[in-house]
């Protein structure tokens, strides 16, 4: 038998469209018969910054085009297309370049392989990573990166590094990035199940992922981009395989096997599985059909004892960019830099015309009779205070209570909005100020509701039956609002804003903020009734 070497990945020619960044910083020399290609740090800190700028207020114009269409399905539901029309409405004011298009501005990734006749000094890491402190730097992006001083302390970066950058040798006389900002939301929807080869049969597997499809709910702001990869020769193989998947770096793989091992999409599946979600109900965050655009089913060999299964997503901050440097120059994918193409007028009835304003400056007893008038679904517009506090100033309150002391008046008096904002520009309000993932904060609910708080929680996602039972305890409420929108809050919704406790948190600090029409919608009542166990995923 003779030996023959076949790619894991055999991908077709690359034909992203580019543009031209520089030719400065990159040269030909001869080294013996080769003409190498020298590329200088300042090239890799030019791409890696405008890389990190451009994805935080940019998007592909595939993706704009696919919320677009959502808008123009007749099997959309009102909530599909109000979400798609917001999605669009941020995309555009993003685009802007002030506000980023989510609030949470995401882990810096970088995958680059470097040809063989690429040549560097060496510091390839310190460069990029420099060009993405630069972008975190001059643009109003929010640092959510924590440095572990201790097991149990933690201390934010103010940088927003590190970075996750990986170089690898692949190719030859060019060198090629892909960019990816991952916000945690996305993040955590990233799951590695050990299957058995027991699945390894379309109804078992189909079932499989249905049910850990459902687990995905809605907190990583759909609709989402779906991967699904079924084997891999280790599990971590297999995750990366999910993220690179998510960002379509690998839609131009084979779509059939064969015996030389090579990785695949199964096409057929993919159809499949989509039209498995749109069944679902769940849709774009607040019920329909448009739970996912699209699916991406990679089918990876594996040990004959391993059936490893990686799911995740993409969320509707879709931020990714391929890149290259080439002896022409320094190149950057070209993203949509005019998104208004693709928001149509439209008709504000396709939307749904049933909205109930909320005046947030009445007593809370008041907010509560006025909620409890109204069945879960209802479409909400918030105006007044709310009170902003997520993960560690939870932390905090929680801290307090376990000390004797009291619940503080401002978390009884308010409604509790889950979030942290990006930071402000100049001659702006707020920065971009989206909500955050509800279910971190479940664990706290029935404890601060029966001390008087949380009676009207605001943030994104499906939460845990512990919540629902606590708010029929204590005749609360879980309002959900659109995540995604982070840019068209600060600049539409958004008043004032102003810290009131724990100033040394950053963007995790108890903000006091005054809205204006800000959407939401009734996801658990006072009644113990739940919008998302009606779809299966409380």
């Amino acid at each position: 038998m003779t030996f023959h070497y076949s790619p894991l990945f055999p991908l077709a020619t690359d034909t992203t469209p580019y543009r031209k960044l520089t030719d400065k910083g990159v040269r030909v020399e001869k080294f013996g018969t080769r003409d190498m290609l020298v590329v200088e740090p300042d090239a890799l800190k030019l791409l890696a910054e405008a890389a990190l700028i451009d994805i935080n207020h940019l998007l592909r114009p595939g993706h704009l085009a696919q919320l677009a269409a959502i808008l123009k399905d007749p099997e959309a539901t009102e909530n599909d297309k109000f979400v798609a029309y917001d999605l669009l409405k941020n995309a555009n004011i993003a685009a802007g370049g002030i506000l980023p298009m989510c609030q949470d501005t995401g882990t810096a990734i970088v995958v680059a392989k470097k040809g063989r006749l690429v040549f560097t000094e060496g510091g390839d890491e310190a460069a990029l990573a420099e060009g993405i402190w630069n972008a975190y730097e001059k643009k109003n992006l929010r640092y959510s990166q924590l440095a572990p001083l201790s097991m149990f302390e933690e201390r934010n970066t103010k940088t927003n590094l590190p970075a996750q950058i990986e170089i690898y040798s692949e190719g030859e006389d060019a060198y090629k990035f892909l960019f990816i900002a991952k916000g945690g939301g996305s993040a955590n929807k990233t799951f590695l199940y050990q299957g058995t080869p027991s699945l390894l049969t379309h109804d078992r597997l189909v079932a499989f992922l249905k049910e850990k499809i459902l687990t995905l709910g809605t907190a990583a702001c759909p609709p989402y981009h779906l991967v699904i990869v079924i084997g891999g020769t280790s599990a971590e193989l297999t995750l990366k395989t999910v993220k690179l998947a998510s960002t379509r770096y690998y839609d131009d793989l084979p779509t059939t096997g064969g015996e030389d091992a090579h990785a695949f999409r199964d096409v057929a599946l993919e159809v499949e599985i989509h039209k498995l979600t749109q069944d679902l109900g769940v849709g774009a965050q607040f019920g329909g059909k448009y739970f996912c655009h699209d699916v991406r089913v990679i089918r990876l060999p594996r040990h004959g004892a391993s059936l490893p299964i990686g799911i995740g997503v993409s969320c509707s901050a879709d931020r990714q960019a391929l890149g290259k440097i080439t002896k022409d120059g320094v190149f950057i994918e070209e993203l949509e830099h005019d998104p208004a193409k693709y928001l149509p007028p439209i008709d504000a009835a396709l939307l749904g015309d049933s909205v109930v304003e909320i005046d947030l400056s009445k007593p809370m007893p008041e907010i509560l009779a006025t909620l409890s008038k109204h069945p879960i679904k209802t479409r909400l517009s918030l105006s007044g205070p709310l009170i902003v506090a997520r993960d560690l100033a939870h932390a905090k309150i929680r801290e307090r209570l376990e000390r004797g002391e009291p619940m503080p008046d401002y978390f009884k008096n308010h409604p509790i909005y889950y979030a942290g904002p990006a930071k402000t520009p100049a001659s702006h309000v707020s920065g971009s100020f989206g909500p955050t993932t509800a279910g971190r904060m479940d664990s706290y609910v029935d404890e601060f509701q029966a001390a008087g708080a949380s009676l009207v929680m605001l943030a994104k996602g499906n939460r845990s039956p512990q919540v629902r039972e606590a708010c029929a305890r204590h005749h609360g409420f879980y309002l959900g609002s659109i995540g995604g929108s982070a840019a068209r809050f600060a600049q539409d919704c958004i008043t004032k804003v102003e810290v009131i406790a724990y100033p040394e948190l950053g963007m995790e600090a108890i903000f006091k903020i005054e809205v204006k029409d800000l959407p939401a919608f009734i996801v658990i009542d006072d009644k113990g009734n739940d919008f998302f166990k009606e779809l299966n995923l409380g």
